[in-house]
């Protein structure tokens, strides 16, 4: 007993016992820190490149004006869930596309309207900044900055909302949804109006809509 008593040779491994729930907690938390920003910044990344891509779509050359159809819109919305990989954009978010455009042309006020919108993904969303139709708006306000389409032009807008699905379990961390958007104004010189009694898109393909209903 008195050899015992003396024996300090599991005092390290008791302390380590004793500090590895502490280790193993900001191990952990640090791991789900790091999923999370890599998370937001991919869902940030697919929000630009679909802003980025609906300014450019359209079909013509450079001598006429662009007529965009759901075929193209479709193509987009595809790229972006190819994009986004692993995280299941659609299954566990939504994305809105929206094109904001001046309410008169070619004698523009400071009014504009949403003339098309386009969505797609089963979380439960809906745009914070209006929606198809939508007129005698002021322009887009976004991050504190209010974005105003040019006359006979117009303004590609993008919001992604996803759910994050944690490494660890939403029973340890909540982190509440992921909403990223964008903004990119119309490079070409695009047909807006479209086919008459539409909202400037074409459909000659019967091309599944994406509505937002």
């Amino acid at each position: 007993m008195s050899a015992l008593r003396r024996d300090c040779s599991g005092v390290a491994f008791l302390e380590f016992a004793l500090a590895l729930p502490f280790v193993l907690g900001a191990t952990m938390a640090a791991a789900e820190l790091t999923n999370f920003t890599t998370t937001k910044m991919r869902v940030s990344q697919v929000a630009l490149h679909l802003a980025d891509d609906g300014s450019r779509i359209g079909t013509g050359d450079l001598l006429s004006t662009k007529q965009i159809t759901e075929a193209q819109i479709n193509d987009l919305l595809i790229g972006a869930d190819l994009q986004a990989g692993a995280l299941g954009l659609y299954g566990h978010g939504r994305v809105i596309l929206s094109s904001l455009e001046p309410v008169a042309n070619p004698n523009p006020t400071d009014r504009y309207r949403i003339r098309w919108q386009r969505c797609r993904g089963s979380k439960s969303w809906s745009s914070h900044y209006g929606v198809q139709g939508d007129t005698n708006l002021i322009g887009l306000v976004l991050n504190g900055q209010t974005l105003k389409a040019p006359a006979s032009g117009a303004i590609i807008y993008v919001e992604v909302a996803y759910d994050y699905q944690p490494i660890i379990g939403a029973r340890w961390l909540n982190m509440g949804p992921i909403v990223e958007t964008a903004a990119m104004s119309v490079r070409d010189n695009r047909e807006f109006a479209g086919p008459t009694g539409g909202v400037g898109i074409y459909n000659d393909t019967a091309s599944t809509v994406a509505t937002c209903s």
